[in-house]
């Protein structure tokens, strides 16, 4: 029998989190909000991170994989936990198992429509039934406390079948710590135009904050947002996922300065700091596979990047890695 691994511990979480227009956040992104992502973000100007998404019940099993999605550093704070599940025991007894190892700021994904997710009856699926939802709320917050988690939704399944403004109203009177909505439903995954008009009507009804999500590829893009919808804050996913230095982009765009344009020696220093970090908190050759992945979403502007993915597959070390990057930036510079 497997012996049971113990939750990290997670350093001391401050008793608030930080919203509004000037407190970005980073969204949980399933294969790369890890521990290194987190804090590359965080050197540009995210105010809070979420994990990748972990499975409430593969939490309580100790499934193997699990714990590795939550481990942090006193830097990698304020921390919010991201789960997923539809049962309202797993729900309560992974918060309360959190709750233990010292963590303190907890989410429920509502949002993520893909398949093997949709298939548990979690993510984006729990949207077809608001009283078990509802029934989940009050298991995770009886066991956080109120205030202590947030909720992902989005506009319903389909069209035919929306829940605002009455479910996000309704986790508001259950003591729902804020809100986070992508304005498309879950047919839609991420497909057509995200429907920035609901985030407004449900921030006129809404007291708790709001997290704005959906469409925002720049800096630009996140005030646009707020400035249309009037939403309390935003929370940047896939534009974060091509430009970790979009939070910088925002602060600056916020204090109505023009910020700096990316050329191939600031991407250089972005993608040294990412390996360095990954290096460090990551060792083994995982860590290495995902960097060739990732490299090519932060120099996607850049000439010749069709080709620099294919020599990428080839790279089998850290020094390869580095070399290679020497040659393409010496090209693009």
């Amino acid at each position: 029998m497997t012996k049971a691994q113990p939750l990290p511990l997670c350093p001391s979480n401050p008793d608030s989190l930080p919203f509004g227009p000037e407190h970005p956040w980073l969204a949980p992104l399933a294969g790369y909000s890890d521990l290194p992502f987190r804090l590359l973000c965080r050197e540009y100007g995210a105010a809070v991170c979420v994990t990748e998404m972990v499975s409430a019940k593969g939490l309580v099993y100790q499934s193997p994989g699990t714990n590795e999605l939550l481990g942090t550093l006193p830097e990698d704070q304020p921390l919010v936990v991201q789960l997923f599940g539809a049962e309202a025991s797993f729900l309560a007894r992974a918060v309360e198992q959190l709750r233990q190892a010292g963590f303190g700021w907890f989410d429920l994904n509502m949002g993520c429509s893909v398949t093997k997710v949709l298939r548990q009856g979690a993510g984006a699926a729990m949207l077809g039934d608001v009283e078990n939802i509802l029934a989940v709320a009050r298991a995770m917050l009886g066991a956080a406390g109120p205030g202590r988690v947030g909720f992902k939704l989005r506009l319903g399944l389909d069209e035919a079948r929306p829940v605002l403004p009455d479910l996000p109203l309704r986790l508001e009177d259950a003591g729902a710590g804020w809100i986070t909505l992508h304005p498309r439903t879950a047919r839609q995954g991420f497909g057509g135009v995200a429907q920035w008009e609901a985030i407004g009507r449900l921030a006129e009804r809404l007291s708790i904050p709001l997290l704005a999500s959906g469409d925002l590829f720049s800096a630009a893009d996140g005030l646009a947002c707020l400035k249309a919808t009037g939403a309390t804050g935003v929370m940047y996913a896939r534009g974060a996922m091509h430009n970790p230095a979009i939070f910088a982009e925002h602060a600056a765009l916020l204090a109505g300065e023009v910020p700096p344009r990316a050329n191939a020696q600031s991407l250089r220093a972005m993608i040294s700091r990412h390996m360095q970090l990954a290096r460090t908190l990551c060792p083994g050759k995982a860590a290495l596979w995902k960097m060739r992945s990732v490299v090519p979403r932060y120099v996607r502007a850049l000439p010749g990047v069709r080709t620099l993915r294919q020599e990428l597959c080839r790279c089998t070390d850290w020094e390869d890695l580095e070399r290679l990057l020497d040659d393409f930036m010496g090209r693009t510079a």
